[in-house]
């Protein structure tokens, strides 16, 4: 893989993270539509990824660093007094317990479910049923609920929501706005709240690879490392800024239809014998 398709990739991954419609998804259909060869081994290649998605992180840290700051001081606040009485401090716990159904779900299936499912048809799949799932789950839900409202249980609840994305093609991000406008969250708390759910998990799975990292080094590859992960970082704050303001006035229909021409694109490809159903 070179560097200038490493930044491609970074791009993706930036783009697809917070949007729903599943980065994991994306990094596979993407060289497997270009016919890209991996980053070195599939272990290998899987680090990379992680290191994509740690951009992302650093993105989306610098656009809530505020907010993190209030919450952590929030938490904090709680396990002094013993107590929860302020909206942050219910709210922090809210992404505290939310973390834990996602963070025992890969850390106990997540090589599984990379492994075999993760083959471009039935990404496709994934993406045309759950992009239909948010956008009619979207239009029959009231948008009744604000930030103010979240609690431990809508915590646990978005936090199992989260933990189902495992399967490339579902979208870590679209399956918890789905579940959070199904109790009634409003589009941008529904976002809002996503987002910032996804930290932990993708700071964990970073940490855990980067020791992986220490082990192996780079093999070459450190400056597609370090552009693809500046690529995603940029990506990630722009379309976090951009999605926050789109969704104060817009509901999830262009990501139904993206994520319908993107299945079919796939199942078209394969049906032509164009490419492989699997990778």
């Amino acid at each position: 893989m070179s560097v200038w398709q490493a930044i491609v990739l970074g791009f993706v991954q930036g783009a697809t993270e917070y949007a729903p419609v599943s980065s994991s998804g994306h990094l596979i259909l993407v060289p497997w539509l270009f016919g890209w060869q991996r980053l070195g081994s599939d272990d290998f290649a899987k680090t990379f990824d992680v290191a994509l998605h740690m951009g992302t992180l650093l993105g989306a840290v610098i656009y809530f660093r505020r907010d993190l700051w209030h919450y952590l001081v929030a938490w904090l606040h709680t396990l002094r007094s013993r107590s929860i009485e302020t909206v942050d401090e219910r709210v922090a716990w809210a992404l505290v317990i939310g973390t834990i159904p996602g963070a025992l779900v890969g850390a106990l299936f997540e090589g599984p479910i990379q492994g075999t499912l993760g083959a471009p048809w039935l990404i496709a799949v994934m993406l045309a049923i759950f992009g239909v799932v948010l956008y009619a789950v979207d239009r029959r839900s009231p948008s009744v609920r604000g930030m103010e409202s979240i609690g431990l249980r809508t915590g646990l609840y978005l936090g199992l929501a989260q933990a189902m994305a495992l399967q490339p093609g579902i979208s870590r991000s679209g399956v918890t706005m789905t579940a959070a406008r199904a109790i009634g969250l409003d589009r941008e708390t529904a976002a809002r709240f996503s987002f910032l759910l996804s930290l932990p998990i993708i700071a964990g799975a970073g940490l855990f690879k980067a020791t992986d990292l220490v082990q192996t080094g780079f093999q070459g590859y450190g400056a597609q490392f370090f552009w693809g992960f500046v690529a995603s970082a940029v990506s990630g704050f722009l379309v976090i800024w951009g999605l926050l303001k789109y969704l104060k006035r817009h509901d999830f229909k262009v990501f139904m239809l993206y994520r319908l021409a993107v299945a079919g694109l796939v199942v078209g490809l394969i049906a032509a014998g164009v490419r492989e159903a699997t990778i």
